[in-house]
């Protein structure tokens, strides 16, 4: 931990030395709550969202926050150890090229729904929910990377082995599921005059309500769904590995972990909701995952289930740039040399595509010197080749 400020209702705990000032007024907004619990810890990846910082952590009693989940509730990483020890490189174009084909990527969809089986079960779901509502549309959309940040990446481990990482989400499902919620919430606090600023996007709903309980089950489906679109589109990967290289590739080892929900945990002897937004669980032993940028290393990590942080960590690097600033202000040229030193196939093309650029990100060696306390490295992952969304 590097700061703690105590101007607010609760304190703010800092795992970073420079914080942006939008996330700054934002984790004083969060810690101003009425209903927030002890403190409020800010990942070292920590940079502006909307309502809560991305890399907060919020810890409430009795009731949930929508905006400070997110809209890509279940959003996460998984990564899968494989036999190998190398990829050539014109097998890793054709292994590419096959992803290509088996993944849609952006906006894309399947054209054709996939299978019932692949979708989680809707057992107790509010038969006049979201999740109802899309589920035929979310059939066409699992198994598919998405946009913004999203990403798939062949790396090689420093235990020697070539692993690939998937960053994705629950797709429009778990849009839709956090805009009806938000949107409740904020009536509910209309109708109850509630102290919460409307400006400030914290809109919240109240445990004992209806509302509050269709909102945990229908956020659990989206944290599901998640989950089986990045299984499957590894199950994809893994299928494209297997033809191009045949017997010698096997999976060895399969990590998943979300970084956008929220769910009850026990915290200084006390229950609590626990709201992680670009940032994951790190209890005592379990193992994660922190992604660098397109370019920089990874890690498999380990946590050491730190009380202060609420047993989390950061999700990531964090950017340093928004999206339109780093297109507009990095320099193309230096980007793509940047990734062709590295020897790195990569999927930087024109101006547009700085938003994803490495420099639009913070120094993930730094961010890993700041959460020391938080996890210890297992793995380092190099990237050899990168899929963006």
């Amino acid at each position: 931990m590097k700061h703690i400020i105590t101007t607010e209702r609760i304190p703010i705990k800092l795992w970073l030395g420079d914080i942006e000032e939008g996330a700054m007024l934002q984790a004083r907004n969060v810690a101003n709550l009425p209903f927030a619990f002890k403190h409020i810890a800010i990942m070292p990846d920590s940079h502006e969202g909307y309502g809560m910082p991305i890399g907060g952590v919020l810890a409430t009693t009795d009731t949930v926050v929508p905006n400070a989940v997110g809209v890509d509730i279940g959003c996460g990483m998984c990564a899968m150890k494989t036999s190998l020890d190398n990829i050539p490189r014109d097998a890793l174009k054709k292994v590419m090229s096959g992803i290509r084909e088996l993944v849609p990527l952006g906006f894309k969809h399947h054209e054709k729904k996939q299978d019932m089986a692949l979708m989680p079960a809707t057992n107790h779901l509010p038969l006049n929910g979201i999740v109802y509502r899309e589920f035929e549309n979310a059939r066409r959309q699992i198994g598919t990377l998405g946009g913004g940040n999203h990403f798939i990446e062949i790396q090689c481990g420093s235990d020697g082995h070539i692993w690939i990482m998937v960053h994705s989400g629950s797709r429009n499902i778990g849009l839709k599921v956090a805009e009806h919620y938000n949107g409740l919430a904020r009536a509910l606090n209309d109708k109850y005059y509630s102290g919460v600023e409307k400006s400030k996007n914290l809109a919240f709903l109240p445990c004992d309500t209806e509302a509050a309980r269709d909102y945990f089950t229908e956020m659990q489906y989206c944290i599901d769904f998640a989950f089986a679109n990045r299984k499957l589109m590894m199950n994809n990967i893994a299928l494209v590995l297997a033809d191009q290289l045949g017997k010698d590739f096997v999976k060895l080892e399969f990590v998943n972990i979300a970084h956008n929900y929220a769910r009850w945990e026990n915290h200084f002897n006390t229950p609590v909701v626990v709201h992680r937004k670009g940032a994951t669980s790190a209890r005592a032993g379990e193992t994660g995952i922190v992604p660098g940028s397109q370019g920089t290393q990874s890690y498999i990590v380990r946590g050491k289930g730190n009380t202060e942080s609420f047993q989390s960590c950061s999700h990531g690097a964090g950017r340093i740039m928004g999206r339109k600033q780093a297109q507009k202000n990095l320099n193309l040229d230096n980007e793509i040399a940047r990734l062709n030193q590295a020897g790195i196939i990569h999927s930087i093309r024109s101006q547009k595509d700085l938003d994803e650029a490495p420099g639009a990100y913070k120094n993930i060696d730094k961010v890993m010197e700041d959460q020391q306390d938080l996890v210890e490295i297992l793995v380092t992952l190099l990237p050899v080749a990168v899929i963006k969304g």
